[in-house]
């Protein structure tokens, strides 16, 4: 669930490093919102990253 359906940003992989130098795994994950969204003059719902709201890319219903 957590990809954009404009820009397909998703979660991302890399190492925990703790100050003592342990490490494991992580996962970031994408801030991705479930927003209505104006297509073709056509309302529907949508999982949208912010930086493509905030930036315009999607327009709200």
């Amino acid at each position: 669930m957590a990809v954009c359906q404009i820009c397909n940003k998703g979660a991302h992989f890399g190492i925990k490093v703790s100050h003592s130098h342990r490490r494991s795994n992580k996962m970031w994950k994408s801030n991705v919102k479930s927003v209505k969204v104006n297509v073709n003059g056509n309302n529907k719902k949508m999982y949208v990253c912010t930086s493509c709201l905030r930036s315009g890319k999607v327009e709200r219903a």
